[in-house]
């Protein structure tokens, strides 16, 4: 699987430890940034790249996905969540890293790197990873309805202020 992964400087060690352990379990990894430290990065273009070239995989049929890391991971999500098509899920532990892929069919995660270890955040992703969408018609109903809300603005059937 190609996995596009993100950062600002707070993750860049858990990202270069990431990669690290995605190659060796066979997956294409991606970097879009940053390659260095610099504690005044901006992580807005990083994330918003990493979730356009994941959008742009899946819609050309190639299996991806993607992670993005910051201190908390709530500005990365945030991010990763303006590009459309995108659906980021900001991760804090293994149930919410399954859900992300069985409830939400998320195709970014963010994860906290001054939150968590390395190794935890490790599980989360191979959790992430691992889990395939449920298919549930619930599920999937309500992912349309984001993607018609993302489009239209709307959603047909339901009030939206």
């Amino acid at each position: 699987m190609r996995i596009h992964i993100a950062t600002d400087h707070a993750g860049l060690e858990f990202s270069e430890d990431l990669q690290e352990h995605l190659t060796r379990e066979g997956h294409e990894v991606i970097d879009h940034g940053p390659t260095s430290y610099d504690p005044l990065d901006d992580y807005p273009a990083f994330c918003i790249n990493a979730a356009r070239a994941v959008v742009a995989d899946q819609q050309a049929g190639i299996e991806a996905l993607g992670i993005v890391f910051g201190g908390s991971g709530n500005g990365e999500q945030i991010a990763a969540n303006k590009v459309q098509g995108a659906r980021a899920a900001l991760v804090w532990n293994l149930d919410t890293a399954k859900l992300a892929r069985q409830h939400n069919d998320a195709n970014v995660i963010a994860v906290g790197a001054r939150q968590h270890s390395i190794d935890e955040a490790v599980l989360f992703i191979d959790a992430f990873i691992a889990t395939p969408f449920s298919g549930d018609e619930r599920h999937a109903r309500r992912i349309a309805q984001l993607a018609e809300y993302e489009t239209t603005g709307s959603i047909v059937g339901h009030s939206v202020l």
